[in-house]
Order: C-alpha cells, then structure tokens, then sequence
C-alpha cells in the first residue's frame, strides 16, 4: 500500500509539472497574437522612468520646458541623449554659469543617471526644452513625451501643463536657436 501511495504522488506530481509547463509554453497573447509580456520582462525592459513630469504652460512657438525625476532603479548607469515630442523639435538642456551669469545651453553627452539613483529635471537646472510648440500648451493640457537612450531604448511618458512663472534663465549668446538668423 505504502507504494501505491508514492506511485500516486509520484504521477499527480508529473502531471502537474506538466500541466504548468503546458500553460507556460503559450507566451502569446490570445487576442493579438503578438508574444506575451509578463510583468517582470516589462519591468526589466524598463531602464529609466519618470516621476512628477510636468510642462511650463506656453504659447504657439514660446520655448518652454519639462521637468520631472529622472528614476533608475537597475544596476547600470542609464544616459539620456535625447528626447522627442509631437508638441515641438527638443533638446536636452542644462543651466550653467558663464561670466558670472547662469545661462541655458545644450546638455551635451546627455543626462546620466547613475544606478539606483534618481536625476531632477527642474526651472533653474537641467530640463527637456521644448523648442518651438507648435501650439499652445495650456494649463491641464497633457503632452507626450519619448525619452531616447544610449543604447537604442526608449521611455514613453506624459506630462501635465502647469503655469509657472519663474526661473528667467537666458541662452548662452553663442547658442544658436532655430529660427534665427546665422
């Protein structure tokens, strides 16, 4: 009898080892087709996200920009290098001193955001300048954003418009913005 009984948990744990490995085969979803994304491959494919994002509210073709935190929860150091909007042409920028004067100039080599850290986007410091919007961005308007990184991946997030009055940064006199005159 002792036998017949480990033969039985023997075969019911066959069975359902194969039972689970049958389901975990099918990494397709039933509705598209496309493959399956379990939640933490999604979490491992995301190296960078971004917490508090929001826009200083402008007009049509007034510069203006976006801040948030930058959040790097993997092992690595994440870069920045670039970032895209259907809102208006973008660059990365940072604010620095230059003859005793703070002024705003691109960021070059990106933002690095070092691993297990967290990087500020904020008025006065480094910040994703919108160029020239195309239209206004109002109060409470939500604006997409696409965060490019080293390596090829990105980061898709939205941010909120927000009035905000503060910061009068000037442009490095060297910098060349679009619409100017060479």
């Amino acid at each position: 009898m002792r036998t017949s009984k480990l033969a039985t948990i023997a075969l019911t744990a066959t069975f359902a080892t194969l039972a689970l490995t049958g389901c975990a085969g099918d990494t397709t979803d039933a509705a598209s087709g496309a493959p399956a994304t379990t939640p933490s491959a999604a979490a491992a494919a995301q190296a960078l996200t971004v917490k508090d994002p929001w826009v200083k509210a402008s007009g049509a073709g007034v510069m203006t920009a976006a801040f948030g935190v930058l959040v790097n929860d993997t092992d690595a150091d994440v870069t920045v290098t670039g970032a895209e909007s259907p809102a208006s042409p973008m660059e990365l920028h940072e604010m620095t001193m230059k003859d005793g004067k703070m002024i705003m100039r691109p960021k070059e080599g990106g933002f690095v955001i070092k691993a297990k850290s967290t990087h500020e986007l904020g008025p006065g410091g480094d910040h994703l300048m919108l160029m020239k919007p195309a239209a206004a961005i109002e109060a409470g308007d939500e604006v997409t954003f696409t965060l490019k990184l080293a390596g090829g991946k990105t980061v898709d997030f939205k941010a909120i418009a927000k009035p905000f009055a503060g910061a009068g940064e000037s442009y490095d006199p060297g910098m060349k913005m679009p619409g100017s005159p060479s």
